[in-house]
């Protein structure tokens, strides 16, 4: 492993390499044209200050907290899946605060229409004409809480939003701010009135997180929190505080995408893939998006590791997270108990490592 300190994974383990980041216009890793440069140092101390900021509202969730700041640094968005309860919600909006970034929520539900959550044409009557009232998804960051409750006719309405990043309406294509992240949560245990989100739609997300249920330490200082007072409905009053400009945040994206990678690393990336499509247990492998998915987390990670270029540590860290979600087990491996987690990490033992 590689020799800095213990940081939360994107799945909450300790690894090697510290953590942290936000989103924008442009596919995963694309590189943008450089502004005023900022020091890499003083931008990672940022994304740190973002981090401690999150943690005055969230106890026990460092790791998720770590995906968050690596999809804003890859230009992604995350799936966090958890049962109710564990703050997924209050993740995302302490986030979007930490940040200074503007957030909207949509509690998708089955009479969700695509309209409520891109916009739609309005008739002005004083006017005389139709005109364009935009929905939720123009903003920053978008909470899209219990996104398998709506049909797919709905989850479809952020399918351009997340890939291309703008709306198109009767024939007109309109932006959406820069930077932007969906953010999506969905109960695991509860199937009654939801939906199976499409492949097509996982496929837009770079990250499927995990949030457990904290640990009994966290957990008492969560209590301790609420008997002290603690509202995580009113987030000023538990002192939360911006802490990076949008000018670090873009600069900081254009770091991550600066990172440099090896061919060698760049063949294991597919190798892996590989792997995945030709798995006994597996009905549907990962598709070259998910690899240079995979690329780009990379480049997050090692980028808050200090690192100017990716190694085989890095694929390894962000595999499961990035591909967890894009993989379609055989029926059989279902009934036997197999997970796609077990799946991966298989891949991981027998697909050979760059020296």
């Amino acid at each position: 492993m590689t020799d800095t300190p213990d940081t939360p994974t994107p799945d909450g383990a300790a690894v090697d390499a510290p953590a942290f980041g936000e989103p924008g216009a442009l596919p995963y890793g694309t590189a943008l044209t450089p502004e005023a440069p900022l020091d890499d140092a003083a931008l990672r101390e940022a994304m740190n200050r973002v981090r401690i900021e999150v943690g005055k509202a969230v106890i026990g969730q460092d790791g998720t907290v770590t995906g968050l700041l690596i999809a804003l640094l890859a230009r992604g968005h995350v799936l966090l899946e958890g049962v109710p309860g564990v703050a997924k919600t209050l993740l995302v909006r302490a986030f979007s605060t930490a940040l200074g970034l503007d957030t909207k929520r949509i509690q998708f539900t089955p009479d969700l229409m695509p309209g409520d959550v891109s916009g739609s044409l309005v008739y002005d009557a004083r006017a005389g004409e139709f005109e364009f009232r935009e929905g939720p998804v123009f903003t920053n960051v978008v909470l899209a809480d219990e996104i398998n409750r709506t049909p797919p006719k709905t989850q479809a309405a952020l399918l351009e939003a997340m890939e291309e990043r703008q709306v198109s309406t009767d024939g007109v294509t309109r932006p959406l701010p820069d930077p932007f992240l969906v953010a999506a949560t969905q109960n695991p245990i509860e199937h009654e009135g939801t939906y199976t989100l499409p492949e097509a739609q996982l496929d837009r997300f770079l990250l499927k997180l995990i949030v457990e249920v904290p640990a009994r330490d966290a957990e008492l200082a969560v209590l301790r929190r609420h008997a002290s007072g603690f509202d995580p409905r009113d987030l000023a009053a538990a002192g939360l505080r911006r802490a990076a400009t949008p000018d670090e945040i873009r600069a900081a994206q254009r770091a991550a995408a600066s990172v440099t990678v090896s061919d060698d690393v760049l063949g294991y990336v597919v190798d892996l893939a590989q792997a995945t499509r030709h798995s006994p247990s597996v009905q549907l492998g990962v598709s070259p998006r998910a690899t240079t998915a995979l690329l780009a987390a990379a480049k997050a990670w090692a980028w808050l590791g200090g690192y100017p270029a990716i190694t085989p540590d890095h694929v390894q860290t962000m595999l499961v997270p990035t591909w967890r979600h894009r993989i379609r087990l055989r029926p059989d491996a279902e009934l036997e108990g197999v997970s796609v987690d077990a799946v991966l990490g298989s891949v991981l033992q027998q697909t050979r490592v760059p020296i």
